[in-house]
């Protein structure tokens, strides 16, 4: 049921702008505030899905109102009500935050399409917020070691600055994870994170992957389409395995770096973007440098904040935790129970060669959840987790 607070001095309006909405859905629950100290003392203590509040008030006006609203509870949609008079205080509102605004009287068709549009808008809200806590929690980093902490340290403090971060280390070991927490805990959150994998994109169309092109800049360019830089504007692009790209689109991303610019392919017309690039690998791009498969200049530019991620091997204090969130994880997905596993069942794992780093003990995490006991036990390990 929603609930929605009708703030407005007026006794008369204040009772047909609860009547209307009353009368309109019995899902609709509508509680009133003569004035905005009131109303505002019921948003501190209530949770509303709406609040429709007049402009011109004693003791606090409107104006006020929403900007108090606006602190306290950020999400909660406001709809001016105002008089003839009011009209450009009320456009002036729109600018500080408010939903929108209805003129008095009220119009019956109006108001309920106002108050419909404002509801779905909170539901969007939530909903996304939603979407945004389970995201976030595909991309947890698990551990306490030395390493992990450091990390984690990191990133707190570059997250909200716009510096570019080169991520390195071998794979499987979760770069694509710091990429994620430097996006999620910057001030681009809001804005998209795109990952290219440059290394599952051919060499011929990596450039228009990444910038677009324009119709008829090859042969099955039959429409103008945009490139992930623009599609990560205000946002994020996360450049996977960096290393894997050719010379010709790296010197096209060094330009984008330098001038903040792009251009489709096919055309010579400049598109401004404004884009954080977080990058990673798992090459030695010095050594790649050395060899001419990569640029020095892109590598400096790239490289302001270098984070080294390192092998499962190199931090094995961290596997109970990993083996039980991904027990947990796992059990959730395939819809069955958590399974526990034998203190002496974690220790044999803690002694493998992790190859295949965090991705490998997820792989067999999985198969022991799979294929082991109710308990899954030191004897569950050497049969199904051989190396």
């Amino acid at each position: 049921m929603a609930k929605i607070l009708v703030i407005e001095d007026e006794a008369a309006i204040r009772r047909v702008l609860t009547k209307i909405l009353s009368e309109e859905s019995d899902t609709y629950q509508v509680e009133e505030a003569e004035d905005g100290l009131i109303g505002i003392e019921k948003i501190k203590n209530e949770e509303y899905d709406l609040v429709l509040c007049d402009i011109k008030m004693p003791k606090m006006d409107g104006v006020e109102v929403l900007e108090a609203v606006k602190k306290i509870k950020p999400e909660t949609p406001i709809v001016m009500i105002s008089g003839h008079g009011d009209l450009d205080t009320a456009v002036n509102t729109m600018r500080l935050g408010a939903f929108d605004y209805i003129s008095k009287p009220p119009d019956l068709n109006r108001l309920l399409n106002t108050v419909r549009n404002a509801l779905d808008r909170k539901e969007l809200v939530i909903e996304n917020k939603r979407l945004k806590k389970k995201v976030s929690k595909n991309y947890e980093m698990i551990g306490e070691s030395n390493a992990i902490v450091g990390i984690k340290d990191m990133i707190e403090k570059v997250a909200p600055t716009d510096a570019r971060v080169l991520v390195t280390g071998p794979n499987g070991t979760g770069k694509e994870l710091v990429a994620h927490w430097i996006h999620q805990k910057s001030d681009r959150a809001k804005g998209p994170m795109i990952e290219v994998n440059c290394a599952a994109i051919p060499g011929e169309l990596i450039e228009s992957e990444l910038f677009g092109h324009v119709k008829g800049a090859f042969t099955s360019a039959n429409k103008d389409r945009a490139g992930k830089f623009e599609a990560a504007n205000g946002g994020t692009i996360f450049l996977d395995e960096i290393g894997d790209m050719s010379l010709s689109a790296q010197a096209k991303v060094l330009r984008a770096l330098q001038e903040n610019k792009i251009q489709r392919v096919g055309s010579d017309k400049d598109i401004k973007v404004n884009v954080r690039i977080v990058a990673a690998t798992n090459k030695d791009l010095k050594k790649e440098i050395a060899d001419n498969k990569f640029r020095e200049d892109l590598y400096h530019r790239l490289a302001v904040i270098l984070v080294k991620v390192p092998a499962l091997n190199d931090r094995r204090e961290d596997i109970p935790a990993l083996v039980n969130y991904f027990s947990k994880k796992i059990s959730e997905e395939q819809g069955g129970q958590e399974k526990i596993f034998t203190a002496k069942a974690i220790a044999i794992l803690q002694q493998y060669d992790w190859t295949g780093n965090i991705r490998e003990l997820r792989n067999v995490v999985e198969r022991l959840i799979i294929l082991g006991g109710k308990e899954v036990s030191e004897e569950d390990v050497k049969l199904f987790a051989s190396k």
